[in-house]
């Protein structure tokens, strides 16, 4: 029990990130009906953006995570609490874009408002700062778990900015030029793509395995007890993963059915011509999707590196191959199934040796089996594809 315990944690760890890596393709392949295989590379590049700022981290304290932290979330909390004191409301109904606020009538004292807001932001950081160094005097232990769960935010969005950059820069460069030429030529860009960025990260960053270093908050393991049956011991980053993955994961799935953006993003994925014609900025829309697919692969990168403890310039080409198969399971094009497929495919590999007795070698084969007989049986996936249907 303790070792199908163990491997469950496992498979939900791999789950998660393989579920935050198939939404990345599954977005894209909604709006423009192709597979970016480019974005494993996204992923580990994330990863490498991470690694950068934790080496910045690192070299703040002396080497020492927690001393470097401390020093990235004075300034942090000081810009999140100076930006709170800034009165965005007024800017707002002055500046505001929606005409319903066009018309409305402003406060003869927006200028005065507008002249204090240097004072507003300066007093805002000065609460910040004072209230982390009264956390540091009164609560240090409380002192301790802020910084370091600022500077740990710090690091994953740097690896998101990072991964989103990539994936904006490959959308103009590689993919926009060629979105009216057979699918196809799109799709040989894409692995074109994948090869530049392999080969970058191996001459810029060398062959040789980089290393995470996690800080004593998220390092060691929660053992759950479970009685005669013994001890399943779960690493505090596996916890992280899966509660930030499903937590992204339902973000993501409100936003694009809930928000303004999520709304243009599902009709231009009905339909772009008339989309257009109706005002939606196509264009933008297939930025933003790439831009959104790239944030959370450039997450579960960072994650991934604190897991793992290493990376290369290779390690992103796996996890890619396997989201894509676990977006292809739960159908192409569909949220809900790619979070299902990543899950689903996480569990099977690391039950799926155990279950049929055999090494834990064979995973990928069992993984890629399980693929050709959904494809088999299903060709459009567990939950089916999610296409446009053009009705007259």
């Amino acid at each position: 029990m303790a070792v199908w315990g163990l491997q469950l944690t496992n498979g939900l760890v791999l789950g998660g990130v393989y579920a935050l890596v198939a939404l990345g393709y599954t977005l894209v392949y909604g709006i423009l009906f192709m597979i970016n295989f480019a974005h494993g590379e996204v992923l580990v590049l994330g990863t490498v953006g991470g690694w950068f700022a934790l080496a910045y981290v690192l070299s703040l304290g002396d080497g020492v995570f927690e001393v470097g932290a401390a020093s990235i979330a004075s300034v942090i909390l000081a810009l999140v609490v100076g930006i709170l004191f800034l009165p965005l409301e007024t800017i707002a109904s002055r500046f505001g874009r929606s005409e319903r606020t066009a018309n409305v009538e402003v406060s003869s004292t927006w200028m005065l408002t507008l002249f204090s807001l240097p004072i507003r932001f300066g007093v805002g950081a000065l609460a910040g700062y004072a209230l982390l160094q009264a956390l540091g005097g009164f609560v240090p232990n409380v002192y301790e778990v802020v910084n370091t769960v600022l500077a740990l935010l710090f690091i994953v969005a740097c690896g998101m900015l990072t991964s989103t950059l990539t994936a904006v820069a490959l959308e103009r460069i590689a993919y926009r030029p060629l979105r009216r030429a057979p699918r196809l030529t799109p799709l040989i860009s894409a692995i074109g793509a994948s090869f530049f960025l392999q080969q970058a990260m191996a001459n810029i960053l060398g062959p040789q395995q980089r290393f995470y270093e996690r800080p004593k908050l998220i390092s060691g393991t929660i053992d759950i007890n479970i009685g005669s049956l013994g001890v399943i011991p779960v690493t505090k980053t596996g916890i992280i993963i899966v509660l930030v993955s499903i937590l992204l994961m339902v973000v993501l799935y409100l936003f694009v059915q809930r928000s303004r953006t999520g709304r243009a993003m599902r009709s231009v994925a009905e339909d772009k011509d008339t989309a257009a014609l109706m005002g939606v900025d196509v264009d933008h829309v297939i930025v933003v999707t790439f831009a959104i697919g790239a944030m959370l692969a450039g997450a579960a990168g960072v994650m991934l590196g604190f897991h793992n403890l290493s990376f290369n310039w290779r390690s992103g080409f796996i996890p890619g191959l396997k989201a894509f198969t676990a977006a292809v399971l739960g159908g192409i094009g569909n949220i809900p199934g790619a979070m299902f497929g990543g899950f689903f495919l996480g569990l099977v590999e690391a039950l799926g040796p155990i279950a049929l007795g055999i090494p834990a070698e064979y995973k990928d084969v069992i993984a890629f089996s399980l693929l050709v007989l959904v494809l088999i049986f299903r060709p459009t996936g567990i939950f089916g594809e999610v296409l446009s249907e053009k009705k007259v």
